[in-house]
């Protein structure tokens, strides 16, 4: 791997996963120090993330971590209920039926395993992304997949914002199953549906769970 493909990956996930938070100062110096790269390849990962809208250059800082806004999670939810909801319907036309009824069945199932003292959300994430990438295979539009990929990321940082309690994640399990359960049946209009419902009870809970300015 490149040593600017590497500095990008750990810088990005750094950023994702808020090791490094919003405001956070991308020094040159110090991240190169860090990443053990020379600062060539640390500009070109700091330009990349900077095109992606995790990083932004400011005027007598250097280049930044970027914020996340209430006016930013807003924008970035109607972004994503267009594309996901038409993301879900085409997947209902073109997708592996039987695939996204297995999903269904595993989603059911998974609120029981939820519990108020050891939510398993890292097991529940890897399932919902499994989700993500059955619709992003049966949709066959590149470029829709294209933009569902470079939305995500900021999507994962975002959900960092809010706890991940239990209750949260076994309603959340429930919606799961039943954008899986429409996709499944081809019901096009229902998965789209389904989606809108999911993502405006996941907007209101983090706004909720973490108010921001």
């Amino acid at each position: 791997m490149k040593a600017s493909d590497r500095a990008y990956a750990s810088l990005r996930e750094d950023i994702v996963e808020w090791r490094l938070p919003p405001g956070t100062v991308l020094g040159e110096v110090e991240q190169s120090e860090r990443l053990g790269v020379s600062r060539t390849p640390l500009r070109e990962a700091l330009a990349r993330l900077t095109a992606e809208g995790l990083a932004s250059a400011q005027r007598g800082r250097g280049v930044v971590v970027s914020d996340i806004s209430l006016a930013h999670i807003d924008e970035l939810f109607e972004l994503r209920e267009a594309l996901e909801a038409k993301a879900a319907a085409l997947a209902a036309l073109r997708g592996d039926h039987a695939r996204f009824a297995g999903l269904r069945d595993r989603f059911a199932a998974a609120p029981a395993l939820l519990h108020d003292e050891d939510p398993q959300r890292h097991q529940y994430y890897a399932l919902a992304a499994e989700l993500d990438a059955a619709i992003d295979d049966s949709i066959a539009n590149s470029y829709l997949a294209q933009s569902l990929e470079g939305l995500r990321v900021h999507l994962t940082r975002v959900r960092r914002l809010a706890k991940d309690d239990a209750a949260r994640l076994r309603q959340a399990a429930s919606e799961h199953a039943a954008i899986a359960g429409a996709i499944a049946d081809g019901n096009a209009h229902l998965a789209a549906a389904a989606t809108a419902v999911h993502l405006s009870n996941s907007l209101h809970h983090i706004k909720n769970t973490h108010p921001l300015p």
